[in-house]
């Protein structure tokens, strides 16, 4: 079965209304051989937070080693968002087989009028997933309420209500008593819920639930918060539970968010100690630290001030409120969408007042619409405008606001997925120059085989996949049309809302003539004639880099390895001391290197951790010998107080091959405004054990990257100082490996300089080069890669490799060398 065809299975059970009890669902994972039953599940359920705190209870246990599934509602982008194993969403090929094992008995029950619905069907099939890679312990998020809910299926070793406020008053009761008394049956058997409710609310879950541990912020709570204001783009909190207490920050703002926190931490607690895991403070606030959640109070700019929240009712409109006042802003402008069954008079009463207020409608059947919400906001904003696409809404309150002023998008996760999307929709240049290339393509793209087969030839010219959403994909496919453009796009048929996928092929002129009536067309599509014109020029990104003077900006630069460690799996031992370091170092910019790269700690399978202690020591006094040289110095570490120690002693960039997990390191890169190496990475050092299944390599890199560039960017970097690497040989098969490096090209859509870190690498054993053979091999893929677009390779024979980067910039500009 064809992924599209699954998803359109999965999406059409939206049209059976949700229905009280489990046991609908319970009758479907039966069919599916009760997955369920020996999985160890944590539930989260609430009116506020579950989510945040689903995550920081996910975070907090894979850093103990665990492998953690996640299940969460509703998504961002894609539904494949919903169901997550180590943070990985689940596989189109997975989906298309739970799907394929479901559709006869889904089939003969929508005959019988008792079908499943969409989200019975996607809690089984996370469970099904998680049960599938046997994950340790799956982090379950309600949907509604917790009684009759989906997820109630399984019997939870911990679990936790949020807060209550009065919602779904239609069948969850009309009282916030009678809503904390169903929210309160997630209780688990064997112990106490976590709670974080308060007054009448916490009444009824105590005398629901019977044992409670509460998580509060006065002396009597049996987890202690005390929320320390923002520091930066981070929440300081301090925990105190019974027998552990952590001290940390957040990357979700808000005193509410602390609030989470401890719930999480006592989860955590608790998992731990029903597993026999031990969970340490330094997980905890390793874990709560790390635990980003896109939508949540995510500040995207710093001038104008931009936030992104997905406050969706009154208590949630308060709490964000609150949050803004720990910034400086001068008029504050408010981008509103929201669904049709929320309290808008509530949430307009509690948001700060506004000089301006945009009202839009995201792309969801059951969206207010601008006009009536504007209603609301009658009398509490200077002036009231009305504009139908979020986008739209966006543009124009970035157009109106200063420097000074505040931006804030809001009202529903949906609205603000949308408003999310100008920072992190990626359109990709694909280097198509054959019909099976272009099969390829279309294929990825989830376009229907039936239109593969009829349109793969027209896709041998200039090839361009964009992301757009589903309700827009007609219109641009009819602009295309238009202008002599080849349009396929996805068969994926979810909602307005959702990104689908779409490819464009055509001739130079052909993409000039769709830019042009884009910009005439839907204002949703206008900003992507601009992604569009980027194809006009194959070698450039998809936006202008700032200009620093680095060695990359004007070709690929060579950045040249030096390990002072004794097991480096190439060259470990033969530079672990100063002296031999540094006659290393002068070697390689004598002939002709641009960057040396210093490391003290191997990532080879297998390597053991360095201390930190003995990290710096290795390293500071080679970097402090060589910051002389014609080159830049580069520091590889995994840990942001070695990079610290590396700057002080005068380093110039940060390559870290674990992608920022160290959640000071962006700080310390931003801080000190020096470029960082972001890789993609599984497990760093390789863990020779990890199998990591792809359904594109490229595609899901690219998706794991974009998100790891954000944070970068949030933190103050641009993204000319943020350097992409897809991280060869880390958790990818050498099949996959050769995958990423022919497709390199596809990496500068992120807008970032691309390095490749090739040298020496046990892929070559596919092509017959095998442990001290493989300098041809490097070689060879170093032309390839600075050929398609790499801005830097990094490997260890530097004369070699520096002849193959100057012969491809001849074969380019003879004139220039």
């Amino acid at each position: 079965m064809e992924y599209q065809a699954a998803a359109n299975a999965l999406f059409d059970l939206g049209r059976f209304a949700p229905k009280r009890g489990v046991e609908s669902t319970r009758d479907l994972l039966a069919h599916l051989g009760n997955p369920h039953e020996d999985l160890t599940v944590v539930q989260v359920a609430g009116s506020n937070g579950k989510g945040s705190t689903s995550r920081m209870v996910e975070r907090i246990l894979r850093e103990t080693g665990l492998d953690v599934g996640l299940y969460t509602s509703p998504h961002l982008d894609d539904v494949r968002e919903r169901v997550r194993v180590n943070g990985r969403p689940v596989r189109k090929a997975r989906v298309a087989e739970f799907v394929e094992d479901c559709r006869e008995y889904l089939d003969r029950r929508a005959a019988g009028n008792d079908s499943p619905t969409f989200f019975e069907a996607l809690t089984a099939l996370g469970l099904w997933e998680f049960d599938r890679q046997a994950v340790d312990v799956a982090v379950l998020e309600v949907g509604i309420g917790g009684r009759y809910d989906a997820t109630s299926v399984c019997d939870p070793i911990a679990s936790a209500v949020t807060s209550v406020t009065l919602e779904h008053a239609d069948i969850l009761g009309d009282t916030v008593a009678e809503i904390a008394h169903d929210k309160a049956h997630v209780a688990p058997a064997g112990g106490p819920l976590v709670t974080a409710t308060e007054g009448e609310a916490f009444d009824a879950v105590r005398a629901t639930a019977g044992d409670v541990l509460r998580v509060g912020t006065d002396d009597e709570a049996d987890v202690l918060v005390e929320y320390g204001g923002r520091e930066g783009i981070e929440g300081a909190v301090e925990l105190t539970g019974p027998d552990w207490a952590v001290e940390t920050r957040l990357p979700l703002l808000g005193s509410h968010q602390s609030l989470n926190a401890g719930g999480a931490a006592a989860l955590c607690r608790q998992v731990g100690a029903a597993t026999g895991t031990d969970v340490t403070g330094a997980h905890l606030e390793r874990g709560l630290r790390n635990a980003h959640w896109p939508g949540r109070l995510e500040v995207m700019g710093r001038e104008p001030l931009v936030v992104l929240d997905s406050a969706h009712n009154p208590g949630s409109a308060e709490r964000l409120t609150e949050t803004l006042e720990s910034f400086e802003y001068d008029a504050l402008h408010l981008v509103v969408g929201a669904m049709a069954d929320k309290d808008h008079a509530g949430m307009a009463a509690a948001f700060p007042r506004a000089e301006r207020v945009y009202t839009c409608r995201p792309g969801m059947d059951r969206a207010e619409t601008a006009s009536a919400l504007a209603v609301s906001f009658e009398g509490r904003a200077g002036t009231v405008i009305e504009t139908d696409d979020v986008g739209g809404a966006l543009d124009d309150a970035l157009d109106d606001a200063s420097a000074g002023d505040a931006v804030v998008v809001t009202g529903s996760l949906f609205t603000v997925a949308e408003a999310r999307r100008r920072w992190t929709r990626t359109p990709v240049r694909k280097r198509v120059p054959d019909v099976e290339t272009a099969s390829a393509v279309l294929a990825d793209a989830d376009v229907p085989e039936v239109d593969v087969e009829r349109l793969a030839s027209e896709g041998v010219h200039r090839t361009l996949r964009v992301r757009v959403e589903g309700g827009r994909a007609e219109t641009l496919r009819a602009e295309a049309l238009g202008a002599g453009v080849a349009c396929a796009t996805s068969g994926v048929e979810s909602t307005t809302h959702d990104l689908v996928d779409a490819v464009l092929s055509g001739t130079l002129d052909g993409f000039e003539r769709l830019a042009t009536r884009l910009e005439g067309s839907d204002r949703g599509l206008t900003r992507l004639a601009t992604d569009v014109r980027g194809a006009l020029d194959p070698g450039a990104t998809t936006t202008p880099r700032e200009r620093h003077g680095y060695p990359w900006e004007d070709g690929t630069a060579v950045m040249g390895i030096l390990n002072v460690t004794p097991d480096s799996f190439h060259d470990g031992g033969e530079y672990d001391d100063v002296e031999a370091a540094v006659a290393r170092a002068e070697r390689m910019v004598e002939v002709g290197v641009d960057v040396v790269d210093v490391g003290g700690e191997s990532t080879r399978p297998g390597a053991e951790p360095v201390p930190v202690e003995e990290e710096i020591a290795r390293v500071v006094p080679v970097i402090e010998a060589i910051t002389d040289l014609d080159a830049l110095v580069s520091i590889d570490t995994r840990k942001a107080e070695v990079a610290r120690a590396a700057l002080d002693a005068g380093a110039d960039i940060l390559n870290d091959v674990s992608g920022l997990e160290d959640p000071e390191m962006r700080l310390v890169a931003a801080d000190r405004d020096v470029p960082v190496v972001v890789m993609h990475s599984i497990d760093a050092p390789v863990d020779p054990g990890t199998r990591v299944e792809y359904d594109d390599v490229v595609e899901d890199t690219l998706d794991a990257l974009a998100e790891r560039v954000l944070l970068a960017e949030r933190a103050g970097l641009d993204r000319s100082q943020i350097i992409v690497d897809p991280g060869l040989g880390f958790g990818k098969t050498r099949h996959e490996n050769f995958e990423l490096l022919g497709r390199i090209g596809e990496f500068r859509s992120l807008g970032c300089p691309v390095l490749v870190g090739h040298s020496h690498k046990s892929m070559f054993d596919l092509v017959g080069y095998a442990d001290d053979e493989r300098l041809p091999a490097t070689v060879a893929a170093t032309a390839l890669a600075a050929d398609r677009g790499a801005d830097i390779v990094r490997v260890h024979d530097v004369p070699e490799n520096v002849a193959a980067v100057r012969t491809v910039k001849a074969a380019r500009d003879p004139d220039g060398i």
